[in-house]
């Protein structure tokens, strides 16, 4: 067995695990679409709940579904490097309750960033307009067809376009590194220079900051990832405060 193999079934038993079935899930979304023409992220991925395509259990699998290859590359990949550093000193049930508190987390903050948005579009829409959109919205968009009018199609697209990823429990998990081993020297790849994790840490979210009240449109869910780390924050408070150690 190689090395990369070697290491791989060394990582503690829920890292692993969950890269396992980030990457089974990825697997089964390209094999089901190729042979069913089928899009599973439209099924597990996350809607907000004013949609007819969301589902109570989309909360809980979206955090498990991704985009493509390097969005669960780029989720995996901080997962394998900092998540078995936390569960080795938590343990796996501590490091599970706080993956999927942040995964969770990510996703309230996510909502309630679309809320606030569909509230503001539908202040220039008719009911009957807001109709039209929740019930005819997803078929037109499956044909590639929108409404004329812009906030109608602003609508039609915030409705119907569903959420995947771990992000927002890797960036609590980022966070969690950043406080746990704050002088912790990180080498980046662009650009190759050091940087202590605590620095990396709060460069990142004044990063994702700028761009959630900068680009609230983007594909990329900035507040998700924020909630993240604003969850991973208010449980390691919570521990600090109810237990003698943070393990």
């Amino acid at each position: 067995m190689n090395g990369f193999g070697r290491g791989f079934l060394s990582l503690p038993t829920v890292v692993k695990n969950l890269i396992m079935i980030n990457l089974v899930m990825l697997l089964a979304t390209w094999v089901i679409g190729s042979a069913l023409n089928f899009n599973l992220n439209g099924l597990l991925g996350l809607y907000f709940p004013k949609s007819e395509s969301f589902k109570p259990l989309q909360i809980l699998t979206h955090m498990f579904m991704h985009a493509g290859f390097w969005h669960l590359f780029f989720n995996m990949y901080a997962l394998f490097l900092f998540g078995q550093v936390l569960e080795n000193v938590w343990g796996p049930k501590r490091f599970l309750i706080y993956y999927l508190v942040c995964g969770l987390g990510a996703a309230l903050v996510h909502e309630t960033v679309i809320g606030l948005e569909y509230n503001s579009l539908i202040k220039n829409l008719s009911p009957e307009q807001v109709h039209t959109v929740i019930n005819e919205g997803a078929s037109l968009l499956s044909r590639n067809r929108g409404f004329a009018d812009p906030d109608m199609q602003k609508l039609q697209i915030l409705l119907n376009t569903p959420t995947v990823g771990a992000s927002g429990a890797v960036f609590g998990i980022l966070l969690a590194f950043g406080i746990l081993f704050p002088n912790t020297q990180l080498m980046l790849l662009f650009p190759p220079i050091p940087i202590r994790a605590k620095y990396f840490v709060l460069a990142y979210g004044g990063l994702e900051l700028y761009l959630a009240l900068t680009q609230p449109g983007s594909n990329i869910a900035h507040a998700a990832h924020l909630g993240g780390m604003l969850f991973g924050y208010i449980l390691i408070r919570y521990w600090r405060k109810t237990t003698k150690t943070l393990y």
